[in-house]
């Protein structure tokens, strides 16, 4: 992980996970923010980070439109909510609005990197204590949905990715451009709402593209 972004309006919270991801990523290059307004013009100036951790709770946000702004202006960006006020609703409300992750503030330090590096193999970080059978049975059902809404030429493509096929290897497959391919798999992370090719794996490896 080179490049973190962390986006808290208290300069006590904003420390401290400085200190944890310095301590644990020690090549990692941290910038922080104090709006979702700064974060913004942050990613403008920057470019691409592996990680934004995102307070919920946010001077020019309310509840997830902090969260909504930034996947709206960087869809592949991996984005992480981070709050004090963690129950079942505010959980499932960040996942269900493109967050990578939910990392309450009360976790221990070790808990914040091992979730940390789930979400950077790829994963949706969810604690434990949020996680039951009936959100498998929704997560399932949700996923079902968004690959539902792939065109029959896009889930080919999906089928492919999930096989491991670069850009370059899709196109000659199926005979198309380049630019062709990188606009399908652009519009499969928005419709199955992920930001990068490996969650999208991830996600369809849950229930078989043919499902």
């Amino acid at each position: 992980m080179e490049r973190v972004l962390i986006a808290d309006d208290h300069p006590l919270v904003r420390d401290g996970l400085r200190t944890v991801i310095a301590v644990a990523f020690d090549q990692a290059d941290l910038f922080e923010a104090s709006s979702v307004a700064e974060a913004v013009e942050i990613v403008d100036r920057e470019g691409d980070f592996d990680l934004v951790l995102l307070d919920l709770n946010m001077p020019d946000a309310r509840g997830f439109s902090g969260l909504q702004t930034l996947r709206d202006r960087f869809p592949a960006l991996p984005i992480v909510m981070v709050s004090a006020a963690a129950d079942s609703q505010v959980v499932n409300g960040a996942i269900a609005n493109g967050a990578a992750g939910f990392i309450p503030k009360s976790l221990k330090r070790s808990q914040i990197v091992a979730a940390i590096q789930s979400i950077l193999s790829g994963n949706i970080f969810i604690p434990d204590a949020f996680s039951s059978p009936s959100d498998a049975e929704a997560e399932i059902g949700s996923i079902r949905s968004r690959i539902d809404t792939l065109t029959p030429q896009q889930r080919v493509v999906l089928g492919l990715v999930v096989a491991g096929k670069l850009n370059k290897q899709i196109a000659f497959e199926l005979d198309v451009s380049m630019t062709t391919v990188k606009a399908h798999v652009s519009a499969i992370l928005s419709k199955l709402n992920v930001y990068s090719r490996t969650q999208a794996v991830i996600l369809v490896n849950k229930v078989g593209l043919g499902a």
